[in-house]
């Protein structure tokens, strides 16, 4: 019987240095057997050189899917990289975070692939939830500040959910915005193809001030699409019945016009950036709509960072370069960012993915009491059932042959 690894990973974790170790030979006593064996690495990261490979050289990586990389949704991406990897035939296969930006469906399906290949192939899982665990998985480790170390708990000390902190009030803003009168977000009848693919089908929503939404459906049911029709990105919101912040979508707003009344995070901006500004800085960026500091900041601006410093329990990492932050750390920077400045609109798009189980249930409490006691509207995007989240109303995108419809649900 081949041993299958979970090593598991908090924010404490420097996980791309462990996997940088792996690729470059070195492995630790428990894996030191698999040093000579073909390897492969099941990751974003490969989905991303792979795609970057495509963009810069028009070389297809994957060659038995028929669109580029890019264009497919995440659960896609992970299915034809995880056929390429099969068709490699590895003796081992390292998965980081595997079922990250996948819904149900998908993660049961990959569930049923991997347990199909367990007999002939070794995985170790890089995980942070402790609820993926694959079902064949007889080795336990845990990944702290880059050391290996053999867990030694029982299953019930595992499974036992964390006791998260307790928020009692997040800072004020440090200016007022104007009342906005009327809907944030009104779409009339919204219908988006891309080709002869259907995408969007008769999509009717209206955001009010205040709200707390969430925004949920399977893979490639649409939900970017609807994002980036609010954030400006899309050209397929011009023409479409789209009021945003009481204005007609193409009579004339610029994309800048539309992104000072938002606050928005996703995991990608972390996993992009490489600016060397501090901690404290970044989070006053939020104040200035810039990604990192390039102005002189006041002291209200410090003053109101070392309140969101001292919430997320970060204080003593005020000067400390971002970038050398966790990606844990690194995300829950980025969402009080997005907060800092109370925008009339949130957007928190898959901000829960990667996070260990503690992270996210203070995430979950942090994004529950910003909605109730801001005056914003929070748009809270998931494919993860998350407890304790607590949205007043759901939009669910329902899939069809002809494009997704949308469902309005009464939140918890």
């Amino acid at each position: 019987m081949k041993l299958h690894w979970a090593v598991l990973i908090n924010n404490n974790s420097d996980t791309s240095g462990f996997l940088e170790d792996l690729e470059n030979g070195y492995f630790p006593e428990p894996l030191s057997h698999l040093k000579h064996q073909k390897g492969a690495l099941f990751s974003k990261v490969t989905l991303e050189r792979f795609m970057t490979e495509e963009e810069r050289h028009e070389n297809r990586v994957i060659d038995h899917i028929a669109q580029p990389l890019r264009s497919l949704s995440s659960g896609e991406q992970k299915r034809a990289l995880l056929k390429y990897i099969f068709d490699l035939e590895p003796s081992y296969v390292v998965l980081d975070n595997p079922f990250d930006n996948l819904d149900a469906p998908f993660v049961e399906e990959m569930v049923q692939m991997l347990t199909a290949r367990a007999e002939t192939i070794q995985f170790i899982q890089m995980i942070s939830r402790k609820k993926d665990v694959l079902p064949f998985i007889n080795q336990f480790a845990q990944l702290e500040k880059g050391a290996f170390n053999i867990l030694r708990i029982l299953p019930e000390e595992g499974n036992k959910k964390p006791l998260p902190k307790t928020l009692q009030a997040i800072p004020g803003p440090v200016h007022d915005h104007p009342a906005q009168q009327g809907p944030l977000i009104v779409f009339k009848d919204v219908h988006v193809a891309y080709g002869n693919k259907a995408i969007l089908q008769a999509i009717n929503w209206r955001v009010a001030p205040g709200e707390f939404w969430q925004l949920k459906g399977p893979n490639g049911s649409g939900k970017s699409t609807i994002l980036s029709m609010i954030t400006g990105d899309n050209p397929k919101a011009f023409g479409q019945d789209i009021h945003l912040f009481g204005k007609k979508k193409g009579s004339g707003e610029s994309v800048w016009d539309i992104k000072k009344n938002i606050g928005y995070f996703s995991p990608i901006m972390t996993d992009k950036f490489s600016g060397r500004h501090s901690v404290e800085h970044m989070l006053i960026s939020g104040l200035t709509d810039s990604i990192g500091l390039y102005v002189r900041p006041t002291e209200t601006q410090e003053r109101c960072a070392q309140e969101w410093l001292h919430l997320l329990g970060l204080q003593r990492e005020r000067n400390t370069h971002f970038h050398a932050l966790t990606p844990g750390k690194q995300r829950l920077v980025m969402t009080a960012r997005a907060m800092v400045k109370h925008p009339p609109l949130l957007i928190l798009d898959e901000p829960t993915a990667g996070l260990d189980d503690a992270s996210a249930s203070f995430f979950v409490q942090l994004v529950n009491t910003f909605a109730a006691q801001s005056s914003s509207a929070v748009i809270f995007v998931s494919h993860r059932e998350e407890p304790g989240l607590r949205p007043k109303a759901i939009l669910e995108l329902l899939p069809g042959p002809e494009g997704s419809r949308g469902t309005v649900q009464k939140g918890k």
